[in-house]
């Protein structure tokens, strides 16, 4: 039995306004929620029990993955009352655990895509018999990043913060193994990060941390610039996924289209670019590099580029919208252009600016949230 734990409780706030109604996880990437790509990879790797990490709205993992049969795993599901942090939510879903003291458990962050070889991690780290092994992946500038550097024998070293001048590329990746037995001496029902406590007083303490160094595809969606980008390479091929594509869905060219939806002959769409079930887009819109979720509605003669267009939402005739992000039923109406980088709330309906600025206060700038 291969046992993995994924960190699904967080609140997704950089990802609002999407994460208002749905948990950073659920949302679609390629047409299925993003936690379906993650199962797909865990099951693919050869594991077999994968223990959820719930907090927020935990009731929307369980109406859509049930009990992971159709997955072809066994999926249980811990929830967690209290934000306890990474190594506090890791601890808090040892409870589920079956495996024994010396066993490996694969840990994800519920935000991660990566295409490196999981299953040859977890062989890594029984061969060194190492407390945890982590993934590193190597970035071009490690400055947005807390850094790990390693020893010429790929231990880890040490936890460095964001600093100017970083002594190494490779960040942590968020995915690990850890033995059964580190997990079960984080102390129970407390706020403990693993990358703060539990790592650093692992080398305190002469523990043997190991790393798998892959730079393979790898990309954190907690950003609604992210998110769209993870999608669009999902649909292009460019990252890697074992997941189902949903059922009805058809390819148009460089983009995916769901059941049900309805597009006017010479609409042109692009970029990756993902059609939700039951949407309608008009006549000589051409949609670029975006994610329009089910039942939405984009009007005529509109342009769409790298973009999320929430459920039901309705985008009128002629509008312009650029690296714009709209939750579920929001109306735009018809002539709207929108600055780019707007963050549209629930139950706006937004009135045509012909590039003058938006002075609803639902309305925010993606630079200016920081969130």
């Amino acid at each position: 039995m291969q046992e993995a734990v994924v960190l699904v409780g967080g609140l997704g706030t950089r990802l609002r306004p999407l994460t208002l109604t749905t948990p950073k996880p659920m949302l679609p990437v390629a047409g299925v929620p993003f936690i379906a790509h993650q199962c797909a990879k865990l099951q693919a790797a050869g594991v077999d029990h994968v223990v959820l990490a719930t907090s927020y709205r935990p009731e929307i993992f369980a109406d859509y993955l049930g009990d992971g049969a159709s997955l072809g795993i066994r999926i249980t599901y811990v929830h967690e009352r209290e934000a306890l942090g990474t190594g506090g939510a890791i601890r808090n879903a040892s409870a589920a655990l079956e495996s024994g003291a010396n066993d490996p458990v694969v840990i994800l962050n519920g935000d991660v895509l990566s295409g490196h070889d999981l299953r040859g991690q977890v062989e890594l780290h029984r061969k060194t018999e190492a407390a945890v092994t982590l993934h590193l992946v190597e970035v071009a500038d490690a400055r947005a990043y807390g850094c790990v550097p390693t020893d010429a024998d790929g231990r880890v070293t040490a936890f460095l913060e964001k600093m100017p001048d970083p002594v190494t590329n490779w960040i942590n990746a968020g995915a690990y193994v850890f033995r059964r037995s580190v997990i079960d001496a984080i102390p129970a029902g407390q706020v403990i990060s693993v990358e703060r406590d539990t790592f650093p007083n692992l080398l305190l303490a002469a523990s043997d941390i190991r790393a798998w160094q892959e730079s393979a595809y790898w990309i954190d969606v907690g950003t609604p610039e992210a998110f769209v980008r993870c999608s669009a390479d999902v649909v292009l091929g460019v990252a890697p996924s074992n997941a189902a594509s949903p059922a009805g869905s058809a390819r148009i060219g460089d983009a995916m289209v769901l059941l049900g939806a309805e597009m006017a002959n010479d609409v042109r769409l692009s970029g990756g670019t993902t059609i939700g079930a039951g949407a309608r887009v008009g006549t000589g819109t051409d949609v670029d590099e975006s994610v329009v979720m089910d039942a939405a509605v984009v009007g005529s003669s509109t342009r769409v580029r790298r973009s999320v267009i929430g459920k039901g939402a309705v985008i009128g005739d002629g509008c312009v919208l650029d690296g714009c992000v709209l939750a579920d039923g929001v109306v735009v109406a018809d002539g709207t252009e929108l600055p780019p980088g707007t963050r549209v709330e629930l139950d706006v309906d937004i009135a045509g600016t012909s590039n003058k600025p938006l002075s609803d206060p639902a309305v925010t700038d993606t630079a200016a949230s920081g969130t």
